[in-house]
């Protein structure tokens, strides 16, 4: 369960209705199965002990004897397991039959709970046996032990405090206000669901939704296990349908019809992390609910779920394209009202022949038409020095043109050189002076022509570059609008491709797959050979795994470790691991070195969940310091480093 991960499991299996014998050796077959893949939580039907489908035969004294004996011999056989399973069992106490789900634990029953809505309508007709469980959980003598009873029971590990178990069983959460919402509310991360949901048409969808959806409101796992093949076929048909959902995704789901055990781990940290920066998830001040102690060993959980390269980009092509044309219109939108309020007569975008910038001209130019203003008066800047090749800049100047902006061409080297005699500067020393000059004599530039234009500077950098601190501070990160600062650079390039595939001009199109195949540089230092000689992948790393570090690290808060582990699984094979920790403690030196750039950011739209405005999303002393996120890293074994 290191760094959060909790395997669990929903187990199906086959039965036969009212054997009760036969339903006990298949259930403890699936948790010795469950056990040798991992799991620490597994969950079976509602009733499947004896079969959800036995009508009134659960009226029989013979049949809850069998059942109650059965549960007392799968507990024993959990003496040694380590494992918490949740079984469904009909059980009789005090003269009423109660449907509930019995966690097990260590060789003993440590809980009870009960279904609170019976449902009693269309093919359903529980309440013609059972009885709706009490409004609060109590306790009752059950085999010789003082064991909780009722609904909203709080399993609590005792090796991960965060871990917080509660069970209902399958109509409660068809409710309008499910038991789960109580248990979540004072502290439970996973709810397990021991469900009979029959199949009908278009129910698998509708049960999918609502699963997906309590775990996303509860901001919670939920892993949800339905009666299948075996169950009764008189009037209805079960199939085992199951769902494990983290948080509003569905991280595993069973193929129906088909009995079996589905696996997935749950990530309590990240759901920790969420519930508390979420400040509408209320958690109830004072605990009322009973609170059951549970053990399973903390280990390393081997991971099967995956974790995608690109978290800001989609991998479905039709939701990428949906997603680009979402963002470019926000970017859009945000640039028209800035320019409408400020009565700005002008744009002006440096252009250098780039993906940002690219990007900058391409919302630039969609912001003027949603304004009807006339595209010429986007003042596209190209402003060629030491470093600039001819590709870029016929790129730069091509791309102005096809969009209909006015094209300016400001040579900026003999001023650079002035000011190189003004400071005492070597022009022949490639330092970081020599670099960052011409950066804010551009932006000098900018600005000027804006004030003499009545215009406005757009800003080009991403968020990606701001994250990293790779901006020349008044230079390329200052502007008067930052269309790009909440897009990170894995992104930039699918908007500026979706742009290129949406456009009906083809000379545009071309430009612009070109600007997709140009290296990314900042074009500071002179060619070599005529090519570009300063690459920025080559200084400060991929950009791909810059993005995955930065999405971990603020979307949920994960520690550099973590990020480290599944940055191993996600793109192994294409760096090894000492590559992958040498970038990650790149980024977290410099996301903390730098954060003195972002805390003075232009104004810019956000985008998306992750973004670093110091006015909303992301606020950070500028003198914070790394030291316990350098230890954190500093812990991963030389063997995972290999």
């Amino acid at each position: 369960m290191k760094h959060g991960f909790v395997k669990v499991a929903a187990a199906t299996p086959d039965i036969r209705v009212a054997d009760v014998a036969f339903n006990m050796e298949r259930i403890m077959d699936d948790i010795s199965e469950a056990c040798r893949n991992g799991a620490k939580i597994l969950v079976f039907p509602e009733l499947c002990l004896t079969g959800y489908t036995c009508s009134d035969l659960f009226t029989h004294d013979i049949l809850l004897d069998a059942a109650k004996d059965a549960l007392l011999e799968i507990a024993r056989f959990t003496a040694d397991k380590d494992i918490l399973v949740f079984v469904g069992v009909p059980l009789e106490v005090e003269g009423k039959l109660y449907n509930v789900a019995a966690a097990l634990n260590r060789g003993k029953v440590i809980g009870l709970t009960t279904k609170t809505f019976l449902p009693n309508y269309g093919e359903f007709y529980e309440m013609r046996q059972f009885t709706p469980g009490p409004k609060e959980a109590g306790y009752i003598s059950f085999e010789g032990d003082r064991v909780p009873f009722g609904p909203c029971i709080l399993f609590q590990s005792t090796a991960m405090e965060k871990l917080i178990v509660s069970a209902e069983i399958c109509e409660d959460v068809w409710s309008p206000i499910p038991p789960s919402i109580t248990a979540a509310l004072e502290g439970a991360t996973v709810i397990v669901n021991c469900s009979a949901s029959d199949e009908t048409i278009g129910k698998d969808s509708y049960r999918r939704e609502l699963i997906s959806g309590q775990s996303a409101r509860l901001i919670a796992g939920y892993v949800y296990a339905n009666a299948g093949e075996g169950e009764s076929t008189t009037d209805l048909v079960f199939g085992g349908h199951n769902i494990i959902a983290e948080n509003g995704t569905i991280l595993k789901e069973a193929e129906r019809y088909h009995n079996e055990i589905i696996y997935s781990e749950l990530d309590i940290q990240r759901i920790s992390a969420e519930r508390r920066k979420n400040t509408t998830f209320l958690t109830e001040k004072y605990r009322t609910l009973i609170r059951v102690p549970f053990y399973v060993e903390m280990g390393k959980t081997k991971l099967t779920r995956t974790f995608p390269k690109r978290p800001f980009v989609p991998a479905d092509e039709a939701a990428r394209a949906q997603r680009c044309e979402e963002i470019l219109t926000i970017q859009a939108m945000g640039l028209k009202k800035r320019l409408a309020h400020t009565n700005a007569r002008t744009a002006v975008v440096g252009i250098s022949g780039g993906l940002d910038s690219t990007l900058a001209l391409l919302v630039t130019a969609r912001a003027f038409d949603m304004l009807g203003k006339d595209k010429k008066e986007i003042l596209a800047v190209t402003m060629p020095c030491f470093g600039t090749t001819d590709r870029t800049y016929q790129n730069a100047c091509e791309m102005a043109r096809q969009v209909g902006a006015t094209l300016k061409e400001v040579p900026i080297a003999e001023a650079v050189n002035i000011h190189f005699r003004d400071i005492g500067q070597d022009p022949e020393d490639h330092s970081v002076t020599y670099e960052n000059s011409q950066a804010r004599e551009r932006t000098q530039v900018l600005m000027d022509i804006a004030n003499k234009t009545w215009g406005m500077v757009i800003g080009t950098g991403d968020m990606s570059e701001l994250a990293l601190g790779w901006a020349t501070y008044n230079g390329d990160h200052m502007s008067m609008y930052g269309v790009n600062a909440s897009v990170p650079k894995t992104l930039v390039r699918h908007l500026v491709k979706y742009a290129a595939d949406d456009t009906a001009d083809e000379k545009l199109k071309k430009v612009l797959y070109d600007v997709l195949d140009t290296p990314v540089s900042p074009e500071l230092l002179p060619p070599k050979d005529g090519d570009i000689a300063q690459k920025t992948e080559d200084l400060v790393g991929p950009y791909e795994l810059h993005d995955f570090f930065l999405y971990y690290m603020l979307r949920f808060g994960y520690e550099p470790s973590k990020i480290f582990r599944l940055a191993e699984l996600t793109f192994k094979g294409e760096y090894d691991n000492v590559t992958i920790l040498k970038w990650l403690e790149t980024f977290c030196r410099r996301f903390f070195s730098q954060q003195f750039k972002r805390s003075c950011l232009p104004d810019s739209p956000k985008i998306g969940t992750v973004a670093l405005s110091p006015r909303g999303d992301w606020r950070m002393p500028s003198d914070a310091c790394v030291s316990v996120w350098l230890k954190d890293l500093g812990n991963v074994s030389l063997q995972e480093k290999e």
